[in-house]
């Protein structure tokens, strides 16, 4: 459908769901050509989806809430309603007399079939039901392969799509909207208690973010006037503030990739080909991670690779698995993480791989029950980069890290947090010691710890695993499962 530069003469709805902005937004902005908008977004308690975690639902009260008061700036209020959108879409059509709705695709594959049928119910009632894309810069079900099947490797991937990857530049956000008059009963977003409570855990969440799409905008301009120089070489250094910060904002569709690139390419920061290439590819592998997920729909609960299925596994203990979770296994560099996480609702990617690694490899335990533990903690949880990271890490997915790549979590301290800022911050026990034993306490001598007022097993724990020891058994399973393979 194409649109004039007149102003339709009827009601159009734009129905919200993972695309919480006004620019670059394509279902907004044909809505905008109508006398009037609606703009709706529905909370659904029951989903054919996985439900959000509880990072996630703090990050949706906030963008809501500012996108909102941005839509009530341009002039037409936000909806909020709770219940099954196949019941409330064709409802909200009836009551306001609407003949359009627009929204932006979503690629999650659990979505796909119910948004099918809406549009397939509302174009049989004669309304004009018309999605667009916006969420990533590939149509991940239509890209194929020469064979005809689809991308199972990065690199061909990213050589597929990159030569265009600029052809689409961002649409504008509409300059004004027109309200439906009067304008529809609106749920309140407080009684939906996306918030955390008892407790209120969220106190480090609001120090380190700015939901929103202002905030978005801010972050970008910020990681290209100050972070984008020498980004290739600080952006696996976990202790500076070095890389975009972005995750959160595209998972909420805050901004959009196309949005970035633009500002990538217009940008006159004196940064290298080599900075801005590597972070292209950063939005690259967001852009695969995608399109895995779109052809392997249960990429978050089955292997990539089914010679996994019979890896062996170790039934979590309580004790293991809580001492990974809360950052207390001994090793800093993996407790530093994981302590940035509950904080935060962020963990530095290099970390990230290290903490993954680490409890598929030193504590064999499966790369599900972090995956889980990530989707409820991740600020920036999506279906598509969280299982397909994890199962990478793991070994398990499309174009994984071999299987001998146990990272050593002392090793990797030590090259990307030499000074150990990064520990030091967030294992504050550890402040006092020296660089040369800060990520390995344990081989510190008596009166080194001493000093530092450190009391192993007290005010810090001895290691859960020794690194070598669980090196080996890992390696052995792995052997086992390439063996039967």
């Amino acid at each position: 459908m194409s649109h004039d530069d007149s102003i339709l003469s009827d009601t159009a709805i734009v129905w919200y769901r993972n695309d919480l902005r006004t620019g670059d937004n394509a279902a907004l902005l044909a809505a905008s050509q109508h006398r009037a908008v609606v703009p709706v977004f529905i909370h659904q308690p029951v989903t054919p989806a996985r439900p959000l975690g509880g990072a996630r639902n703090w990050w949706l009260h906030h963008s809501l809430a500012r996108l909102g008061e941005q839509l009530e700036s341009l002039g037409a209020p936000l909806l909020l309603l709770t219940g099954d959108p196949e019941e409330l879409v064709p409802r909200l059509v009836q009551s306001t007399g609407a003949s359009a709705v627009y929204w932006n695709r979503r690629y999650d594959p659990a979505y796909q079939d119910a948004d099918a049928a809406l549009k397939h119910q509302l174009q049989s009632d004669g309304i004009v039901a018309e999605s667009f894309a916006g969420q990533l810069l590939h149509e991940p079900t239509r890209l194929r392969t020469g064979s005809g099947g689809f991308y199972k490797v990065y690199s061909p991937f990213w050589r597929a799509i990159e030569p265009d990857l600029d052809n689409r530049p961002p649409a504008p956000a509409p300059q004004t909207l027109a309200p439906l008059v009067p304008v529809p009963a609106s749920e309140n977003l407080d009684d939906w208690k996306l918030l955390p409570t008892g407790p209120d855990w969220a106190g480090g969440l609001v120090k380190a973010w700015l939901p929103g799409e202002e905030g978005a905008k801010e972050r970008l301009a910020e990681f290209l006037d100050e972070r984008l120089p020498d980004y290739a070489e600080r952006r696996d250094v976990p202790g500076v503030a070095a890389t975009s910060g972005l995750s959160p904002h595209l998972a909420h569709g805050e901004i959009t990739p196309a949005q970035i690139l633009e500002a990538l390419k217009h940008s006159d920061t004196e940064a290298s080909t080599a900075d801005r290439t590597v972070f292209r590819k950063e939005i690259g592998w967001r852009e695969f991670s995608w399109h895995l997920l779109a052809n392997r729909p249960d990429l978050a609960n089955s292997n990539y690779s089914s010679k996994f299925d019979n890896f062996p596994w170790i039934a979590p203990s309580d004790q293991a698995l809580s001492a990974w979770r809360k950052g207390m296994t001994g090793y800093p560099i993996v407790d530093a993480g994981m302590r940035q996480l509950w904080q935060t609702g962020w963990m530095h990617n290099r970390v990230r791989m290290v903490t993954a690694s680490f409890l598929t490899k030193h504590l064999m335990i499966d790369w599900r029950q972090g995956e889980s533990w990530f989707w409820d903690t991740l600020v920036d949880a999506d279906p598509a980069s969280n299982a397909a990271s994890w199962q990478w890490v793991a070994g398990s997915g499309a174009d994984a890290a071999p299987y001998f790549r146990i990272f050593n979590p002392v090793l990797q301290g030590e090259k990307f947090d030499p000074e150990g800022d990064y520990v030091r911050q967030f294992v504050p026990e550890l402040a006092q010691m020296p660089n040369r034993y800060l990520h390995k306490p344990w081989a510190a001598p008596d009166d080194v710890l001493a000093k530092a007022g450190v009391r192993l097993g007290e005010t810090y724990p001895e290691p859960v695993v020794d690194h070598q020891t669980v090196r080996n058994r890992a390696l052995a399973a792995y052997q086992q499962i390439k063996d039967v393979a």
